[in-house]
C-alpha cells in the first residue's frame, strides 16, 4: 500500500516541472507578442496598408472603388462596422459576415469577377490575399470599440440559433465538434490553451476581439474565416466553403458570446 502511494506521489511530482515549463513558455510567448504589438513593429499593419489601397482602387467592369460599399453603417463608413458584423443587410436580404459582404460589393458595385479573389482567399508565401488585406484594414477601423452583435432582426436571431447548433454538431472522421475543444475549461492542444467559447464572458471576448491576427508561424494575417476553415480541417470535416452561410452562422454565435469584448486587431498570435 505504502509503495503504491509513494509511486503515485512520484508520478504527480514528475508532472510539476512540465506544468511549470508550460507556464514559462506561455509567459515568454506573451513577452514576444508585447515586443512586436506596436503598430511600427507588428507585421500585420503591412496587410492593413495593402487593404486600404485595395479599398480605394478602381476595379471591375465599372472601374470604381469599394468606397461606396455599405458595411452596415452607411455607404463607405468603416468606423465601427466590423464591431457589428455579421448582420442583416436588406439589399441582399440575408445576414452576412465581412467577407460575404465584400464579395457582394465587389460583384454589385464594381462588377468584378471574384473567382480569382476567392482562389486567393488565404495568402501564402508568394501569394497575397485581397480578402485578408481588406479584412485587416476594415477591422482595424473598429480598434478599441466594443463588440456589439446585431440580433434584432429575425434572420439575425435565426443565424445565432443555427450557429449554436453547428457549434455542438459532431461529425467528421473523429466525431468532433467545436465544443469538443471549446466547451470545457483547462484544455490544451500542445502548449496552446483552448478558450471556452460556448459561454458569454472573457474567454470568448478575448478570442473574437483579436481576429484578424498576424500569425507569426505563417507570416500571414489570418481572418476568422481562415480560423474556422482550419478548425474544420483539423476535425477532419469536409472543407468549409469560403463565404458559406454556415460559417457566418457559427461566427454570429461566437460573436454573440463575445459581446462587450474590446477589439484589438490585427493582434499577434503564434
Amino acid at each position: 500500500m505504502l509503495a503504491g502511494i509513494v509511486t503515485a506521489v512520484a508520478i504527480l511530482a514528475a508532472g510539476f516541472p512540465a506544468l511549470a515549463q508550460q507556464d514559462e513558455t506561455e509567459k515568454e510567448i506573451e513577452r514576444y507578442r508585447a515586443m512586436i504589438s506596436d503598430p511600427f513593429s507588428n507585421p500585420g499593419f503591412l496587410f492593413v496598408d495593402r487593404g486600404e489601397a485595395l479599398w480605394k482602387e478602381a476595379r471591375g467592369e465599372k472601374k470604381v472603388s469599394l468606397e461606396t460599399c455599405d458595411l452596415g453603417e452607411g455607404a463607405g463608413k468603416l468606423e465601427g462596422a466590423f464591431a457589428k458584423l455579421p448582420r442583416y443587410f436588406a439589399d441582399a436580404d440575408k445576414v452576412m459576415d465581412l467577407e460575404q459582404r465584400l464579395l457582394w460589393c465587389m460583384e454589385k458595385i464594381q462588377a468584378l469577377d471574384t473567382k480569382d479573389i476567392v482562389k486567393r482567399k488565404f495568402g501564402r508565401p508568394g501569394v497575397t490575399s485581397d480578402m485578408q488585406d481588406l479584412v485587416a484594414f476594415i477591422a482595424n477601423k473598429s480598434i478599441g470599440m466594443k463588440i456589439t452583435p446585431e440580433v434584432s432582426h429575425p434572420k439575425e436571431q435565426e443565424m445565432v440559433v443555427l450557429g449554436e447548433a453547428l457549434f455542438f454538431r459532431r461529425g467528421g472522421q473523429w466525431d468532433f465538434s467545436c465544443a469538443t475543444c471549446h466547451e470545457a475549461t483547462g484544455q490544451r492542444i500542445r502548449l496552446q490553451a483552448l478558450p471556452v467559447l460556448s459561454k458569454p464572458g472573457p474567454a470568448a471576448q478575448a478570442t473574437m476581439a483579436t481576429w484578424p491576427t498576424y500569425r507569426v508561424s505563417q507570416s500571414q494575417v489570418r481572418t476568422m474565416q481562415h480560423r474556422l476553415w482550419d478548425c474544420y480541417w483539423q476535425m477532419r470535416w469536409p472543407d468549409a466553403q469560403y463565404g458559406a452561410d454556415a460559417i457566418t452562422a457559427l461566427t454570429a454565435y461566437l460573436v454573440k458570446n463575445a459581446a462587450g469584448g474590446e477589439i484589438q486587431v490585427p493582434s499577434i498570435k503564434r
